[in-house]
């Protein structure tokens, strides 16, 4: 594993459950498998009495009524008991926020994730970008949007894959019964880099939680710098937030606190000065068909200054 996929919990095993939400998925998931497996025997075995068997299975084989028992009444009784079994399994995945669970806002965007913290009247206290950070051990509800296209959540250890459609809300649950990095990844093509369309969700201690949650909520405190001048200069406020200083952007993610985020790019690069000069330098080369705007016009140094400045926003 390499030491971007250990940052990003990648690849996720889609079949080892790390929560409740997600156990009835497994569940069912392995009901289904079971399922296709004895019904393609059956296939198999019928072909095979039909092809090579005597002759009276042959006949048997090909009379209507085991056309309309096998052909039509075996596939209804099946697929509609594995649909009420299935739905009776997972009803709980959405249901709407109780009083006191943490709620966050998760927006699919063309190519990244907003994601917004919410506060007990709901509003949003903070936004942070391609990364969720939970509590273990207790239920997270998300709710989730799209500002463009057709999205999909997958998070295969912790819930459920559900869809993000522009002018609808949809909630999903979760919840890591330990403390850990779990993947999670874009499920519906939505064009161009979609496959690039990666996020992390870091489930802390509730201590550890608790000092993250403090931090994120308070607002950059940046020294005077050649790279805040630089910032300034490119224009990146007018797509970019950073809390504390003249930049309120809203195309792009809130930049507040870039420096604490375990990635870039929506999970496609570890951060460090050299991933973020790099991403500003020429993001086209790295994630071609973002909406990030390639800068080949910054120096060297002042590309240097630009991510120096961008590594301390933590």
């Amino acid at each position: 594993m390499s030491a971007l996929d250990a940052l990003r919990g990648w690849p996720p095993p889609v079949l080892d459950p790390a929560g409740p939400f997600a156990g009835p998925v497994t569940t069912v998931a392995w009901v289904l498998f079971a399922m296709g497996a004895v019904v393609l025997a059956i296939v198999l075995v019928a072909t095979a009495a039909a092809l090579f068997g005597p002759r009276r299975w042959r006949a048997r084989l090909g009379g209507e009524r085991l056309v309309w028992l096998g052909g039509f009444a075996f596939p209804v009784v099946v697929l509609t008991g594995l649909l009420i079994y299935g739905l009776t399994l997972t009803r709980d995945l959405s249901a709407p926020p109780a009083p006191g669970e943490v709620r966050v806002r998760v927006t699919g965007e063309m190519w990244w994730w907003r994601v917004g913290y919410l506060d007990a009247r709901g509003g949003e206290a903070f936004q942070d970008a391609n990364q969720i950070h939970i509590p273990p051990r207790a239920p997270v509800v998300l709710e989730l949007e799209a500002a463009d296209v057709i999205h999909s959540l997958w998070i295969p250890r912790l819930a459920g894959k559900l869809d993000m459609i522009p002018g609808r809300r949809n909630i999903l649950r979760l919840q890591a019964d330990r403390p850990g990095v779990y993947a999670a990844q874009c499920a519906e093509f939505c064009g161009g880099p979609h496959a690039l369309m990666g996020l992390v969700v870091v489930a802390h201690e509730p201590r550890a939680y608790a000092a993250w949650q403090a931090r994120q909520g308070r607002p950059a405190t940046p020294l005077p710098s050649r790279g805040a001048e630089v910032f300034a200069a490119a224009g990146c406020g007018a797509c970019h937030t950073v809390r504390g200083t003249a930049a309120n952007g809203l195309a792009g993610p809130d930049l507040t606190h870039i420096g604490s985020r375990r990635t870039l790019g929506a999970g496609i690069l570890p951060n460090h000065q050299g991933t973020l000069a790099a991403w500003v330098a020429d993001s086209q080369a790295l994630k071609p068909g973002n909406r990030m705007p390639a800068y080949p016009v910054l120096s060297g140094r002042d590309l240097r200054a630009l991510a120096a400045y961008l590594e301390a926003l933590k």
